[in-house]
């Protein structure tokens, strides 16, 4: 598994865009030689040969999660009060 470099994480635009299905997916909360942990886990399409075995994998820990939470609040123009 890889983790995303935040530090080479580029907007691109695309010509074409297709909304995906919604898959089941885990999420747990672990700790590695101190530093906090995030990772979700999806499955695929329940179709899929054998759907129980996680299909991605995504990890972040403090300063990735910081960051896409900021691009997220920037992207979707979100406000909290």
């Amino acid at each position: 598994m890889a983790q995303i470099d935040i530090r080479n994480l580029t907007k691109v635009n695309k010509e074409r865009n297709t909304v995906h299905d919604q898959v089941y997916a885990t999420y747990t909360v672990f700790d590695n030689s101190g530093e906090k942990y995030l990772q979700i886990d999806t499955y695929g399409k329940p179709a899929r040969e054998n759907p129980e075995k996680i299909s991605q994998s995504f990890q972040f820990n403090r300063e990735v999660a910081a960051y896409l939470a900021n691009l997220l609040i920037e992207e979707f123009e979100l406000k909290f009060q």
